[in-house]
């Protein structure tokens, strides 16, 4: 990786990411209390995650198979024997005044995301533990409000390697591991309803180092841009202490987008300051071999692998498979098409322009397209036949998305289909000639550039409805081409 330019020369990131993932169940990691988003506060809550004296916590089986599916998928280890731990910590929004978590022996170690065209990252774990609630501090006139909806809602921490060189790697591996999670149902990630929250650990070193320097924690982003932009801040708040001969201390900080600005919450916590010991109500969990072989059986294929087998099987464009894989669903939908109408590289770029700036300008999802894979693979055969031109073959997309007619009857009921008759097209060229007599008398006599502006002149004459390629073949013969 070159040098990344938003820090002043001679200077270089460092960034590790821990990335706070909802695993998709319908009842809490401990309890069996509903894990649906948008309930008046404090309605999803039971004596297990208000913390109630007595209460057991008992594991929910489903987040456990989803927690090893992410492991899976990201290439790690899953270790038979993990230990869920007792991480002490004091927030008003976490009621036990502990958090259930792993900590020296998680669920996976080790593991990688491959970039796009980038490095690969690598993973240190992945472990399980339980969300705290929420403290709602803008509702309330002079009064923070507590919300424990999300309290025991069952995470998964996936936290990398130090291997990030730049804000827009770190942006990378955040969209390569979201649709890795996406593609095998471990996750929605939403990040507007928090099933997807990002610690950045950020430090600088100057170019050449190999050693670490110290490094802070910015906490709780939940948008990839804001990611990229707290990291650079942070650096750069960095640099200038280091350059004007200060220290950098290890704090927790938080990202002010408004401001653009990172600003200090408090000390940066150890291992030690947690006091974590194992919870004693929880025995080790145990995935055995055959569950992890099991669970590694029904994994989908995942996004790069369908990536290299779009270009391969398909003939698809990197870019443009990269832009199809980004989805699951349109990754879906695009091979639906494909195989419907046998032509990748057609169905690429209807997929990719066509389809996708109608789903970006509607803000729909591409289950709710009402263009079937088959009638758009049949408006691409028509297109490909000729029968209509490509901006006829838009126009009929228009109506199909209207009516959900079949784009052959749109195509004649709509005066869409291309005139390839050579009586038709001729008659139009000799009207065309003698309404524009200049122009004609320079064609004929060997100035060829004006053919594209004949061209043009049927076109307008035809309402759209001539074959261009046809015209130029007459045209040419006329000029005696």
């Amino acid at each position: 990786m070159s040098r990344d330019v938003t820090l002043p020369a001679g200077w270089s990131y460092v960034i590790g990411l821990e990335v706070h993932v909802q695993l998709l169940t319908r009842t809490k990691a401990f309890c069996g209390c509903s894990t649906d988003f948008g309930a008046a506060p404090n309605a999803h809550t039971c004596p297990v995650c208000l913390a109630l004296p007595g209460a057991l916590p008992v594991l929910n089986r489903e987040a456990v198979e989803l927690a090893v599916r992410a492991a899976l998928a990201i290439g790690a280890t899953v270790h038979e024997t993990s230990v869920f731990a007792r991480k002490n910590y004091f927030y008003p929004d976490l009621p036990k005044g502990y958090q259930i978590s792993q900590f020296d022996r998680p669920l996976a170690t080790g593991g990688a995301i491959d970039l796009p065209d980038g490095p690969r990252i690598g993973i240190t774990r992945l472990h399980m533990e339980e969300d705290a609630g929420k403290s709602v501090h803008d509702k309330y006139a002079g009064a923070t409000a507590i919300d424990l909806n999300r309290a025991g809602v069952p995470l998964a921490e996936i936290v990398s390697e130090p291997d990030l060189r730049t804000p827009a790697d770190a942006g990378a591996y955040l969209r390569a591991l979201k649709q890795v999670l996406e593609y095998t149902g471990v996750s929605d990630c939403s990040m507007e309803e928090g099933s997807l929250r990002v610690d950045a650990n950020v430090s600088v070193r100057r170019e050449g180092e190999t050693g670490f320097r110290t490094k802070t924690e910015i906490k709780n982003m939940n948008s990839f841009s804001g990611v990229e932009r707290a990291i650079e801040a942070e650096a750069r708040r960095q640099v200038a202490l280091y350059e004007a001969g200060g220290a950098v201390e290890p704090q927790t900080m938080l990202w002010d987008a408004a401001r653009g600005e990172v600003r200090p919450a408090r000390a940066k916590e150890g291992s030690h300051d947690y006091r974590y010991f194992p919870e004693p109500d929880l025995p080790p969990l145990v995935v055995t071999a055959a569950d992890r072989a099991r669970i590694a059986a029904a994994l989908p294929e995942l996004p790069a692998a369908r990536r290299a087998r779009f270009v391969r099987e398909w003939g698809v464009a990197g870019r443009d498979a990269e832009v199809l894989c980004a989805d699951r669903l349109v990754a879906d939908y695009f091979e639906a098409v494909a195989r419907a109408g046998g032509n990748g590289k057609a169905a690429a770029n209807w997929v990719t322009g066509e389809v996708l700036a109608h789903l970006n300008a509607t803000g729909t999802a591409i289950a709710a397209y009402p263009v079937t894979p088959q009638r758009l693979a049949d408006l691409i055969a028509l297109a490909g036949a000729g029968t209509v031109s490509a901006s006829a073959g838009k126009q009929v997309l228009a109506r199909m998305l209207d009516s959900g007619d079949a784009p052959a009857a749109i195509a004649e009921r709509e005066g869409l289909v291309q005139v390839q008759d050579d009586s038709q097209l001729v008659r139009w060229i000799d009207e065309v000639l003698a309404e524009h007599p200049a122009e004609a008398a320079r064609f004929l006599g060997g100035e060829r550039k004006l053919q594209g502006v004949l061209v043009g002149f049927v076109m307008k004459k035809s309402k759209g409805s001539a074959d261009p390629r046809k015209l130029n073949q007459l045209l040419g013969a006329r000029a005696g081409g």
